[in-house]
């Protein structure tokens, strides 16, 4: 047995994005983005005609965000802090849906705001790849973070024995995105979401 292991999204629980994707949006591409509604798909506009933007639009226009403006992301309040003391008795990855080319920017990113841990990439569900780091570590205990629930799905099927804990940092988005059903718990603020993390790693919960 090893470490305990807590594997973490990044974006809407690290580092903001979805306002400063926004930004982005309304300034390189007279799109509105209402991100208040939390319906990703339908919540693209163009502003000249008022058209939803076609789904097949989105993805590109992620990828030209995490391609060229990475640098607008903003620390969540408490991340810094919570990892470091989380940090003092666990393992930390940071497991984030970007494809391979990004690793290093997402590296890089993350050291500018003073986080320095295992950065994975992934593409798709995320059960499969905490399912592959549990068999590789063999950790005494593991929580995973994420703010969607898909990847909560996927991981509790894939890994059901890691402790679950769904969050979303941005407060404009939370109260339109309800709880993940396969996670354990809900909070949108690290400073609680560290106390809970902790408690589970270290199995006094």
């Amino acid at each position: 047995m090893t470490r305990p292991l807590l594997i973490t999204d990044c974006d809407e629980v690290l580092l903001h994005m979805v306002a400063h994707f926004e930004e982005w949006l309304d300034e390189a591409h007279g799109i509105d983005f209402h991100l208040e509604s939390g319906e990703f798909a339908s919540a693209l506009t163009d502003k000249a005609t008022g058209d939803v933007v076609p789904q097949d639009r989105i993805w590109p226009l992620l990828e030209g965000f995490f391609r060229s403006e990475m640098h607008r992301q903003t620390l969540v309040p408490g991340a810094a802090e919570a990892l470091g003391r989380i940090g003092q008795i666990a393992d930390i990855v940071i497991l984030t849906n970007l494809g391979d080319e990004a690793h290093g920017w997402r590296v890089e990113q993350l050291a500018a705001h003073g986080i320095n841990h295992h950065v994975v990439c992934n593409r798709g569900g995320k059960g499969g790849p905490v399912k592959a780091m549990l068999d590789e570590r063999g950790p005494a205990s593991a929580v995973f973070v994420d703010d969607l629930p898909v990847h909560h799905a996927s991981v509790a099927k894939h890994a059901p024995g890691v402790w679950r804990l769904h969050m979303v940092a941005e407060p404009r988005l939370a109260p339109a995105v309800p709880r993940a059903v396969d996670a354990h718990a809900r909070i949108d603020e690290w400073p609680a979401a560290a106390d809970w993390i902790i408690d589970r790693l270290t199995e006094r919960a």
